[in-house]
């Protein structure tokens, strides 16, 4: 009799959790999302989280909250996020770094894409190299020539070794066959910024969004991508395709929870972030500042993250990176 009515106890408590979680989810968000964006204030990562962000909680009963918590190549703040409770109110930003540089370095006891449960992707952007106006260079052929004249005095700035500007620049050097003074800048492409409206760098490898303020200054000026594919926004600047060599190298930002995250919050955010995406108003607004919309569900960006890791991982072996 007592096992029985344990049982029946049992069972009773058990159907109130399994009820109350799939009320939790049903209600869900139940409170501000925090949305965790690994590098300072101020880069393409970060005003791309915001204005996404921005339109996303517009069809939601709570708000958006960017908070941006730099260090580690990105994981100090990804970190917190997948340690962060898994009920969906902790999404963080990922990017090249995020998927590239940290794994295949280790770098970063505790940090692992096993700890996260990815959303979508969002954008991708190719890398572009692009040059400070104190400089004196116009154009691809301009670049070119000048470090063929002063090999290693050419200074072009990049994120720190193991990234994917560090990674352009490197396979740039073996295919022209020249050598740059490369220059690491932690951080954000901010940083890289500051440094060619100073003069302190002839060029920058990022994407040309990454750079808009100064490209639209006329600070800077956008001299080639790395890409096949004509940018809709910059068509004056000409893809490395055109020039008559093959490579393609860039960023993304990808959307993740923490691993244990219910899949009906994961849901609710995939599909809460896609109408946002699909809005004329972000649209445009990426169109205006060159950054290339390039949505992969939840399902279709695990896939496509283990096979850019497969790739790029054997390409750095080749590189000795």
């Amino acid at each position: 009799m007592f096992y029985k009515s344990l049982k029946a106890t049992l069972g009773i408590a058990l159907g109130a959790a399994v009820l109350g979680t799939s009320l939790a989810a049903a209600d869900f968000p139940t409170r501000d999302i925090r949305l965790i964006v690994p590098w300072p204030a101020g880069g393409g990562a970060d005003a791309i989280s915001r204005k996404i962000s921005n339109i996303a909680e517009q069809s939601l009963p709570k708000s958006i909250y960017v908070e941006n918590i730099a260090g580690a190549v990105t994981a100090t703040g990804l970190i917190q996020m997948s340690n962060a409770r898994p009920d969906g109110h902790t999404v963080g930003v990922l990017t090249y770094d995020s998927v590239i540089t940290l794994p295949r370095g280790e770098m970063v006891p505790g940090y692992s894409l096993d700890n996260m449960k990815l959303i979508a992707r969002i954008t991708s952007e190719a890398d572009a190299i692009v040059v400070s106006k104190h400089s004196g260079i116009e154009s691809y052929e301009d670049l070119i020539a000048r470090a063929k004249e002063n090999p290693g005095q050419v200074r072009v700035g990049v994120a720190p070794k193991g990234s994917g500007p560090y990674l352009s620049v490197m396979q740039l050097e073996k295919l022209l066959d020249v050598d740059f003074n490369v220059i690491t800048y932690a951080g954000s492409s901010s940083a890289e910024a500051e440094a060619l409206l100073s003069g302190e760098l002839d060029a920058a490898i990022s994407s040309l969004g990454d750079f808009s303020g100064i490209l639209a200054s006329g600070d800077a000026k956008g001299v080639v991508e790395l890409t096949s594919v004509q940018n809709a926004t910059y068509t004056d600047v000409p893809t490395l395709k055109s020039k008559g060599h093959d490579l393609q190298t860039g960023s993304f930002i990808v959307l993740a929870a923490p691993a244990n995250t219910p899949d009906d919050a994961v849901e609710t955010l995939e599909t809460t972030f896609k109408s946002a995406y699909d809005s004329a108003e972000f649209q445009d607004w990426l169109a205006q500042i060159g950054v290339t919309a390039d949505w992969l569900g939840s399902d279709e960006v695990v896939t496509w993250t283990e096979n850019l890791q497969t790739k790029t991982f054997t390409l750095m072996d080749e590189l000795d990176l």
